[in-house]
C-alpha cells in the first residue's frame, strides 16, 4: 500500500467556462449553460479504451479530475480537459464531483463525532427525532466495539474516528455530492458527501509494526507559548507572567507532568524605524524549556521588560508577534500547541505592520498549523475612552476564532493596573491548573473527558478561560491520539451528513449552531498564484475606484465576485482565463447557483460596495490585502502541500478555507 501511495498523485483539473465552439465537449450540468459535469476517481478506477470495458489504457492516479464527455450504462466517456476526451471509466469508479467545494472535519470541542447516513431520509430522520442526543449516542456506541459488526438496516454507515482526530498525515477528501436546506433556518445543512482517503489502514484503526503491534503508548508534551505585548502600560502583566511561570514550575517539579509541559515566551511592540528607542519589533525571549531546564528559562525572564519609549501609535504589532511566536519556535518537540496573548491595545493592520497580515488570516495561519490561541485583553478606562477598546475586541476574537467558529477570548478587567494584573494571574493560573491536570491524567492512562457544552452561569473570566482550557486541552489530545496513531478518516463512497452538532442545536436551539465540518476548495500552487496576483489586480482597481468618478465601483465588484465564483465553482479557470470575467459574460448567476456555502464576497450585492461608506470600502479592501499575504504564506508552507508522490510542485494541492477566499 505504501508503494501504492508513493505512485499516486493528484491532478486537480476542474471544469471549465468555455464559450466558443468545441468539436469534442463535455456534458453540461442539468439546468446550466456553461457548467460541465465533472468527477474525481476513486483508487479503483481503470481507464478502458472502449465502453465495452475489454481493453484497459492505465489506471489513473487516484483524485484524478475528469469531466464527463457521455454516459453509456455503466460506462463514462472522460478527460481531463474540455478539450476531447481520453477513455471510459466504470460510473462506479467515479465519485461526480459538481463543484470544487471539499469539507473539512473540526477540531473536537466537546461535539460530537460525524456520522454518516446511508441516505438522505435516514439524516432527515434524525433531526426530526424526539430525541436526538439519544439517538445520536446510539449510533456511536456501534464504532466504539472493534471490529464494527453494524446492524443490515442501520443507517449509519460509518462515523468520524471517536477518540480521536484524524491524523494530519493523512489527507483526506470530502467532496460536496448535493445538499437539502430543509433544516437550514434551523442552523444546519444536509450534504451528500464521499469520503476519499487513500489510507494506510483501514479507517479508525491504529498504525501496528511488522509484529502486529500497535503503536506504543506514549504521553502527550505540551507547549504554552506567551506572547506578550511588553510596551510601557504592560509593567503589571509582564511581571504578572513572569511570576506565573515560576510557580507553575515550583507545582511542577512535583508532578508527573514536569517533563511534560514546556513555556516559550514572545515579546512584541512596534514598528521600530519610526521609533528606534523602542527597541524592538518581537523578540523571542525565550524558547520552549521544562523544569529540568528552568535555570535557562529564568535567565531570559531576568531580560523581558517594558519599553522605556512610547510606540508610534496606541496600536501595536501584535500579529508580528504572534507570527513569529509560529514560525520561530521549536513546535516539533511538543504535541500539544497553545498560545496565551495578551495585550491592552489593538493590532497594527495598516502598513506600519510588519506582517501586512490581518487578524483573519493569522487565525487561518494558527489553525493551519494546529495552534490554539487565547486572547487575553485588558480592558482599561483608557483604551474604552478613546475607542480602541472596541476595535481590538473585534480584532482579537477574529484572532482567537476557533475552527467551532467560537472564539478564545477574554476579558481582563483593569479598573486599576493592580486590580488587571490580579485578574489577569487568576485566569492565566486557571489555564495552567487545566493543562497540567489533563497532561497528569493522560499520563496515568486515564481517557480523554469531553468537556461539559451545557449553559453555565459564571462567565467571570476566570471560569471563562477554565472552559476554553478545557475545550482546547480536548481537541489537543484527540490531536494527539491521531497523530500517534495516524488515523485515517472513513471510507465512504456515498452518504448524507448534517454539518452542525445536531445534538448541541437540540440542547440549546437559540445558540449558534456548532459546525462539525467547515468548507474548503483545493488548489494547486499554479491555480493559488493566480488567485493571488488577481487579488492583487482587483486591489489596483478598487484603489483607482477612490480617485475616479467614472464607473470603476461596478468594474470592481465585477472582477471581485467573479474571481470569488471562479474560486467555488472551477478553481482552474483561473489558469485558463486569468482574465474572464463571468459578471460582464451575464453567466455569473448560473455559477453561482447551487453552491452549499459561498464565501464572504460571494454574498455581496453590487449595491452593498456602492453603498459601503469610504471608511467601510478602504477596510473591505485592507481584508483583501491581508488574504495577499495569507496565500504568499500557504505557499512557503511546504508541510501542508499535498504532493500524492508527483514531483511536479504546480501539481501539489492546499485545502484552503473556502472564509479566506476571495
Amino acid at each position: 500500500m505504501n508503494r501504492f501511495l508513493n505512485n499516486i498523485s493528484v491532478v486537480i483539473g476542474l471544469l471549465s467556462f468555455s464559450f466558443g465552439a468545441m468539436a469534442e465537449q463535455p456534458l453540461l450540468q442539468e439546468g446550466k449553460k456553461t457548467v460541465f459535469q465533472r468527477a474525481v476517481s476513486n483508487p479503483d478506477a481503470v481507464l478502458y479504451k472502449d465502453a465495452e470495458g475489454k481493453t484497459e489504457l492505465e489506471k489513473p492516479r487516484t483524485f484524478t479530475s475528469y469531466y464527463l464527455y457521455e454516459k453509456q450504462g455503466n460506462m463514462v466517456r472522460v478527460g481531463v480537459s474540455a478539450n476531447g476526451s481520453q477513455g471510459w471509466i466504470k460510473a462506479d469508479s467515479l465519485t461526480e464531483w459538481p463543484q470544487a467545494i471539499t469539507m473539512v472535519f473540526t477540531d473536537q470541542m466537546g461535539r460530537q463525532p460525524v456520522l454518516f447516513f446511508k441516505d438522505l431520509d435516514s439524516v432527515v430522520n434524525m433531526c426530526t427525532s424526539e430525541s436526538i442526543k439519544n439517538d445520536t449516542i446510539k449510533y456511536i456506541d456501534m464504532f466504539k466495539t472493534k471490529p464494527v459488526n453494524l446492524p443490515a438496516d442501520s443507517p449509519v454507515i460509518a462515523a468520524e474516528p471517536l477518540d480521536s482526530q484524524v491524523s494530519q498525515k493523512n489527507f483526506y477528501l470530502l467532496p460536496v455530492l448535493n445538499m437539502d436546506k430543509r433544516f437550514y433556518e434551523s442552523g444546519t445543512q444536509l450534504l451528500q458527501v464521499a469520503c476519499l482517503d487513500p489510507g494506510i489502514q483501514k479507517a479508525g484503526e491504529k498504525k501496528s509494526d511488522n509484529k502486529g503491534n500497535t503503536s506504543t503508548e506514549k504521553a502527550m508534551t505540551t507547549g504554552i507559548v506567551f506572547v506578550v505585548d511588553t510596551t510601557i502600560s504592560m509593567k503589571p502583566y509582564i511581571d504578572a507572567t513572569k511570576e506565573l511561570i515560576r510557580k507553575t514550575f515550583d507545582q511542577l517539579s512535583s508532578s508527573k507532568a514536569k517533563e511534560h509541559i514546556s513555556f516559550a515566551v514572545v515579546a512584541f511592540r512596534s514598528n521600530v524605524s519610526l521609533r528606534p528607542n523602542t527597541e524592538y519589533n518581537t523578540l523571542i525571549v525565550s524558547d520552549f524549556k521544562n523544569v529540568s531546564h528552568r535555570d535557562e528559562l529564568e535567565a531570559m525572564l531576568d531580560k523581558l521588560d517594558e519599553a522605556k519609549a512610547s510606540t508610534h501609535d496606541f496600536n501595536e504589532d501584535a500579529i508580528a508577534g504572534v507570527k513569529d511566536a509560529v514560525d520561530k519556535l521549536s513546535w516539533d518537540k511538543v504535541d500539544g500547541k497553545q498560545i496565551l496573548f495578551i495585550s491592552d491595545a489593538g493590532p497594527l493592520t495598516d502598513k506600519t505592520s510588519r506582517t501586512q497580515m490581518s487578524a483573519e488570516a493569522m487565525a487561518d495561519y494558527l489553525k493551519t498549523n494546529h495552534i490554539f490561541l487565547t486572547a487575553l485583553h485588558v480592558k482599561t478606562s483608557k483604551n474604552v475612552q478613546n475607542g480602541n477598546f472596541s476595535y481590538a475586541e473585534k480584532n482579537y476574537k477574529e484572532l482567537s476564532k476557533l475552527s467551532n467558529n467560537r472564539s478564545s477570548y477574554v476579558v481582563i478587567n483593569a479598573d486599576t493596573p493592580q486590580h488587571g494584573a490580579e485578574n489577569f494571574k487568576k485566569v492565566t493560573t486557571k489555564v495552567a491548573q487545566v493543562y497540567t491536570k489533563i497532561v497528569e491524567k493522560q499520563i496515568e492512562g486515564a481517557k480523554a473527558e469531553k468537556p461539559k457544552v451545557e449553559n453555565n452561569a459564571d462567565n467571570s473570566p476566570e471560569a471563562v478561560a477554565e472552559r476554553i482550557a478545557e475545550m482546547t486541552g480536548y481537541a489537543m489530545q484527540l490531536q494527539f491520539a491521531g497523530n500517534r496513531d495516524e488515523i485515517t478518516a472513513p471510507h465512504v463512497v456515498n452518504a448524507w451528513i448534517a454539518d452542525a452538532d445536531l445534538t448541541l442545536l437540540e440542547a440549546n436551539p437559540s445558540d449558534a449552531p456548532v459546525p462539525v465540518v467547515f468548507p474548503a476548495v483545493l488548489l494547486t500552487k499554479a491555480q493559488l498564484n493566480t488567485l493571488r496576483e488577481q487579488v492583487k489586480t482587483i486591489i489596483e482597481t478598487a484603489e483607482q475606484a477612490f480617485l475616479s468618478d467614472d464607473n470603476s465601483d461596478f468594474n470592481f465588484y465585477d472582477q471581485l465576485i467573479s474571481a470569488a465564483a471562479k474560486m467555488a465553482r472551477d478553481p482552474s479557470s483561473l489558469n485558463e482565463n486569468p482574465k474572464d470575467n463571468l459578471a460582464q459574460k451575464g453567466v455569473l448567476l448560473e455559477v453561482l447557483d447551487g453552491l452549499p456555502y459561498k464565501s464572504r464576497i460571494l454574498g455581496l450585492q453590487r449595491d452593498d460596495w456602492v453603498n459601503m461608506s469610504t471608511g467601510e470600502q478602504q477596510e473591505f479592501i485592507k481584508r483583501l490585502k491581508g488574504l495577499v499575504r495569507l496565500y504568499e504564506e500557504y505557499d512557503k508552507d511546504n508541510s501542508h502541500w499535498e504532493s500524492f508522490g508527483t514531483k511536479n510542485a504546480d501539481e501539489w494541492v492546499y485545502r484552503v478555507p473556502l472564509n479566506v477566499l476571495p
